[in-house]
């Protein structure tokens, strides 16, 4: 299974990957009703919400896994 990257949009990955959901929330990023997820790269959403890019990509791909 491809690693998620910070590249990726927040809807490519919650297409993808629906089990991600649940990551985003424990991050408090509500992305599924987000206008800005359809754009909005994971790298641009942690930044934009103060968190770590590494942790959430962590978190995010351990749940994929």
């Amino acid at each position: 299974m491809a690693e998620i990257s910070k590249d990726m949009t927040f809807f490519e990955l919650m297409r993808a990957h629906p089990e991600s959901v649940k990551v985003l929330q424990k991050h408090n990023l509500g992305c599924i009703g987000c206008m800005g997820a359809q754009n909005e790269n994971l790298e641009q959403g942690a930044r934009a919400h103060g968190l770590d890019i590494d942790t959430l990509l962590s978190d995010l791909n351990a749940a994929i896994s």
